[in-house]
């Protein structure tokens, strides 16, 4: 039976990231508004949507994955992936990823990889939209070699790294103004998130945000097109209950991790003193033993932010 209750939950968290990453794949399926989004990413100015040449792995069996959005375009070999929680594996994704798309354009381009001469293969680009609760960075580099467990000085053979950029409303705001699209569905979940809040039932706070953004021209000709597909797909795959709850979780980790660093500096604080007091015993202990350490800190006056 605990085994199921797991199960379950993690089916619910699932469908609760489900909506954004199908809603963002539905947007950027679209090669002109797909185009935009590599153009603001890559201080770039291509015109042509034919210029791209998208080449999405739409099932990959033996991993059951796919992948949300990857094209050729300007020599690059793009992988666009959008995730609604933090996720430090997705260079590991992207290495299994990577390596069935240039399987395809071997495969395609006829390159001969067992002659002497070096093939020529276009470059590697991977891209994490993160527009999860968690509060993240505009811009952070994730990197395969981070899960190696060898950590000595040796660069490893192999290495995948994925640039995660935050899309929440009022992140990467230059990025945001070269790229319509994307600062609208920012905008638009943003929109979906604070109604939910405010709203007795979802599909009243479906209802009021679709409206709101067409009035507004936010994926006006999107949601007119596809305003009951949408609202359906957020319907099945939402629910209330569990995103109230990761919002509560999220607040007490931040409130933790603050915890933690503002205990760190009291604490530094005292083995500071205790150094200079040349107290070796007393600095020995109170690693061991809290409620000595708890008393050297009262003895020294140290408050819990650090200040004497």
């Amino acid at each position: 039976m605990r085994k199921q209750k797991k199960k379950s939950r993690h089916s619910k968290q699932t469908h609760n990231r489900q909506y954004k990453d199908r809603l963002w794949r539905m947007i950027f399926n679209n090669k002109e508004d797909l185009l935009q989004l590599y153009n603001a990413i890559n201080h770039t100015d291509y015109q042509n949507p034919d210029d791209l040449e998208v080449n999405t792995l739409e099932d990959v069996l033996y991993l059951s994955m796919k992948n949300d959005v990857s094209f050729l375009v300007g020599g690059t070999m793009n992988l666009y992936e959008h995730q609604s929680t933090f996720n430090p594996n997705m260079p590991l994704r992207g290495v299994f990823y990577f390596s069935r798309l240039y399987e395809g354009y071997v495969a395609d381009n006829n390159l001969m990889i067992y002659h002497e001469k070096r093939v020529r293969l276009p470059k590697p680009k991977y891209i994490v939209f993160y527009n999860g609760t968690k509060n993240q960075p505009d811009s952070m580099e994730l990197r395969l070699s981070d899960c190696f467990e060898n950590t000595d000085n040796e660069a490893p053979c192999l290495e995948c790294t994925a640039t995660m950029l935050n899309i929440n409303y009022g992140h990467n705001q230059e990025l945001m103004k070269h790229c319509r699209r994307l600062k609208e569905y920012s905008i638009f979940v943003q929109c979906v998130r604070e109604y939910i809040q405010s709203e007795p039932s979802v599909e009243d706070a479906l209802e009021k945000a679709i409206d709101t953004c067409i009035n507004q021209d936010v994926l006006a000709d999107f949601l007119k097109k596809h305003r009951a597909e949408v609202t359906n797909m957020i319907l099945t795959t939402y629910d209330k209950d569990l995103y109230e709850k990761t919002l509560k979780e999220d607040a007490r980790e931040e409130g933790r991790a603050e915890g933690r660093e503002e205990g760190m500096e009291y604490l530094n604080q005292l083995n500071k003193y205790l150094l200079k007091s040349k107290r070796y015993n007393d600095l020995e202990r109170a690693t061991e033993d809290i409620e000595y350490q708890k008393k050297l800190l009262k003895e020294f006056g140290i408050e819990l932010n650090g200040t004497k």
